[in-house]
């Protein structure tokens, strides 16, 4: 039996870390950044969209998605930000669906979903995993490893869901506030636990 699982956590939790490492192990990951990504690109029905939405100043000279000025345009608006999403997400759901549909059948299932708490899924899967830190050290981190200043990665984190909220879906919660080590430990554990489960 396939065991669904959502994987999220907040920016610079070390969500992108531990999704990657639950691949090493064996678990089928989705990824919805990058299917978000995939359902956009140049000549695809998801572009076109975008584009009737959102004008021709949304694209490169090329005819790709003009990743920075579309987050420009939707970051500080909340109604553009919601149309965006009305496009987008629907293409991202269809494909994880189809993606999953191909996974074995006792495969572990990772859909990696940045934004788990802002939606209304989390009660479809089998486990919620949230990767937790506390607020303080991720503007550590984006400081220290992306070079943002400190009012960036605060406006950064105020524009997702808050950590109490991604909490409160959680059916599994891993503390990265520790090592590298202490990490790989933590979601061998849970990789383990969860094909005991599949």
């Amino acid at each position: 039996m396939t065991v669904r699982v959502g994987l999220t956590g907040g920016i610079a939790s070390g969500k992108s870390t531990v999704s990657r490492m639950l691949a090493e192990l064996g678990a089928v990951v989705i990824d919805a950044d990058v299917l978000a990504r995939e359902v956009v690109a140049r000549g695809t029905p998801g572009l076109a969209a975008v584009v009737e939405e959102f004008g021709p100043e949304v694209l490169t000279h090329e005819g790709d998605l003009d990743r920075p000025a579309m987050g420009r345009l939707v970051f500080g608006d909340p109604g553009a930000r919601k149309r965006l999403e009305a496009i987008i997400h629907p293409l991202v759901h269809q494909r994880g669906a189809e993606l999953e549909a191909e996974a074995p059948p006792d495969a572990v299932v990772v859909h990696d979903i940045p934004l788990l708490a802002e939606g209304d899924r989390a009660a479809s899967f089998d486990e919620v995993v949230v990767v937790d830190v506390p607020t303080e050290v991720q503007v550590e981190r984006m400081v220290r490893d992306r070079d943002w200043t400190r009012e960036e990665a605060e406006a950064r984190i105020a524009a997702q869901a808050g950590r109490e909220q991604r909490l409160a879906i959680a059916t599994r919660v891993l503390d990265n506030t520790g090592t590298q080590e202490d990490l790989r430990r933590a979601v061998e554990e849970l990789h383990a636990d969860l094909v005991a489960g599949a």
